[in-house]
């Protein structure tokens, strides 16, 4: 009863400073307001953990990472918020702000200032919902970089997204057709990606009209198949026309020899994009190049 009431409290006070700051729409500011949320992201988070913390706002998460992490680096893009933490968290020794884009932020030149770019860090983020896919891309790089350098900082980030956006990412080919798609791939292609906690739009100040998840992304340091020169070509034409068989896709895209390389990668022409598992992309793109590489010399 008394934990209850101290959250309600605790609740209460997080609304009352959210209500005090101009959320601006086109940064998509929805402030996390539920302790027992929050829990469950610092939950995640030890004490020799590097954190960077994207997009946190006046700072609900932040003021508890701090309390646990080794160090905690925050970018964040509204400058009203920027000023709001520094008054709040500047005094912390294991603290940093940036103030930037995390989109035009580069890992490595963020942590190489604090000495720390050969440590692997943990990223712990409440992103606006409508650039969820171009941060992923950022983080993890595009399925056909061996090398991306932000993704080689990273041992796991626990993102909050927008509970249909959630499924889209953890879908596979077995998942509803129009949950399983390029968002998918690029989420799972070099890592392993899982729901932790379904999140009401309750929770958040101002509400926001759709419900959320909270989604661990463990990175791997391989990816989950071989790698062709076709491959990201592949998921793309597959997935472009949905309603279209596999050969259709292909054909539409661009390829040659289509019947060629389906026949020799063992696949039903009949079949869909969306019932092509990961592994089946990286078999059909290496029969692709092989069936196509005389054209493309």
């Amino acid at each position: 009863m008394e934990d209850r009431i101290s959250k309600e409290l605790s609740k209460s006070f997080y609304i009352q400073r959210a209500k005090k700051f101009r959320t601006k729409k086109r940064l998509g500011q929805n402030f996390l307001i539920e302790p027992e949320i929050i829990d469950t992201i610092v939950s995640n988070i030890n004490p020799d953990d590097i954190v960077l913390e994207i997009g946190p706002g006046v700072g609900f998460v932040t003021e508890r990472l701090v309390k646990i992490a080794k160090k905690v680096v925050a970018v964040e893009l509204d400058e009203e918020a920027i000023s709001i933490l520094e008054k709040n968290l500047g005094r912390h020794e294991n603290f940093t702000l940036i103030h930037n884009d995390i989109l035009k932020t580069n890992l490595e030149d963020i942590f190489k200032e604090e000495k720390l770019e050969n440590k692997k860090i943990k990223i712990a983020a409440n992103i606006p919902y409508y650039i969820t896919s171009p941060i992923i891309a950022h983080l993890l790089g595009e399925i056909d970089e061996l090398n991306n350098k932000n993704r080689g900082m990273i041992d796991e980030i626990i993102l909050m997204v927008q509970y249909e956006v959630a499924k889209r990412i953890v879908a596979d080919n077995n998942s509803p057709n129009k949950e399983y798609g390029m968002l998918s791939i690029l989420s799972q292609f070099w890592a392993d990606c899982s729901i932790i906690k379904h999140v009401s739009k309750k929770c958040f100040y101002p509400s926001p009209k759709v419900d959320s998840s909270i989604l661990r992304i463990k990175i791997n340091n391989k990816p989950r198949c071989e790698i062709t020169p076709l491959l990201k070509r592949t998921v793309k034409a597959a997935f472009l026309q949905r309603r279209k068989n596999i050969k259709n896709s292909l054909q539409n895209g661009g390829f040659l020899n289509v019947d060629k390389a389906l026949n020799l990668a063992g696949f039903d022409f009949q079949l869909r994009g969306e019932k092509l598992s990961i592994e089946d992309f990286c078999t059909l793109s290496k029969a692709l190049y092989e069936t196509n590489k005389e054209e493309m010399a």
